[in-house]
Parts: structure tokens; sequence; C-alpha cells
């Protein structure tokens, strides 16, 4: 599917940053929207329903999926997550630039619907490191924690069929990265072309 609007996917394991990245990047760039994804799972800490997620039990889920709601769901932590269609092809339509913030399953799905889709994997900068945030957050049972940093092993090792990894060490240095993918991916040739078809044609490019 050919949009005008850029489509970013952006994944990473539990504990690793990725909300807090996503939100202060929309915070600096008023070009770019976040599509809220639904899931099963409860709300954690002060997340809110329309905010962060759509919370939606498992019937609910499973008639969205019955219905072709979702461009992609998948089973993460033990827990159904699925981003809305209409949604993100509206917004895509009208030349607007998406993120979702996505599981590493729904990244690939992406990729295949939307070949110009860019994928950013988000790194921690080592598995102590990533453990002791986990634990800082104080969301979850120890067993959780372990079966997340179980499954981080399993995550991690997806992040080579990714267009671009970013380690977050330091939240600035990281975030700084996240803008600049951002920024080059709008000048890139072909997004160019489709996000300003009108100067392309006039100057003979199309």
């Amino acid at each position: 599917m050919e949009t005008p609007g850029n489509l970013f996917c952006v994944a990473a394991p539990s504990g690793t940053g990725k909300s807090s990245l996503v939100k202060a990047l929309l915070e600096l760039d008023s070009h770019l929207a976040v599509s809220i994804s639904h899931t099963t799972r409860a709300p954690r800490g002060q997340e809110q329903h329309g905010r962060e997620y759509w919370f939606v039990d498992a019937a609910e889920f499973r008639a969205m999926v019955e219905h072709g709601d979702f461009f992609e769901h998948a089973v993460v932590h033990g827990h159904q997550y699925g981003t809305s269609r209409k949604a993100i092809e509206a917004r895509l339509a009208q030349g607007d630039d998406m993120v979702l913030e996505i599981d590493w399953q729904g990244a690939l799905q992406i990729k295949r619907l939307f070949p110009h889709a860019v994928l950013i994997f988000i790194l921690p900068p080592s598995w102590d490191e990533l453990s002791q945030r986990l634990n800082r957050r104080g969301e979850d049972r120890p067993e959780v924690i372990a079966r997340r940093l179980a499954n981080a092993r399993t995550e991690v090792a997806q992040a080579r069929h990714f267009d671009f990894v970013i380690i977050n060490s330091l939240f600035e240095t990281a975030l700084f990265d996240l803008k600049t993918v951002v920024h080059s991916q709008r000048l890139k040739y072909a997004a160019q072309q489709r996000n300003r078809s009108q100067v392309f044609a006039a100057l003979g490019l199309i």
C-alpha cells in the first residue's frame, strides 16, 4: 500500500524505554501522530483507556479479529495486542506521519503490508541495566519480571530484521537518534515523491 504519509514502527523489550521515547518524540514533532493499539491486558499505573491503549476484553478482541479490524495482532507476554486498520489507513492517506509502538511480531507483519514502513528497534545497553529498569518500575511481581527478561532474549534477537537500531543508554541521546531517523526518512527520495507529488510532477520527475 503506497500512501503519502510515513509509517514508523518502534519495537523494544519491556523496560527499554520505548514508550517514554515515543512520548517525548511526539511532544517535539507536531507532524507525527501515534496510533493507539488495542490490548486485552489490564491498565498499569496511570494508564488510561484511549490514551495509552484501548483496553478491551478477550471476547471483544476476538470479534475485532474476525471482522478484520486489525492490520496486525499478536500475543505478547500472554496478552493480545492489535493495530487498528481503519485509523492507520485514514491518517496515512491524508499524508500524516504515524508512529506505532508495537512488538517485533507486529512490526514485521506491518512491513509486509507497507514495504515503505520504517522499523526501529530500541535496545537496552545491557541485560543488567534492563533488569534494573524493570525492577525500578515497581509495577510487576518478581515472576512477571523474570518472564519479561526471558522473553527479551527472543525479542532482542529480532533486531537484525529492523531498519534502524537505537541503544537507549542515555535517554537524551536515544531521543536525538530517534528524531534523526524520522527526519531522515522524510527526506528520502521515495518518501518525498509520495508526500510532495505535485512538486515532483511540476519538475517532471513523475
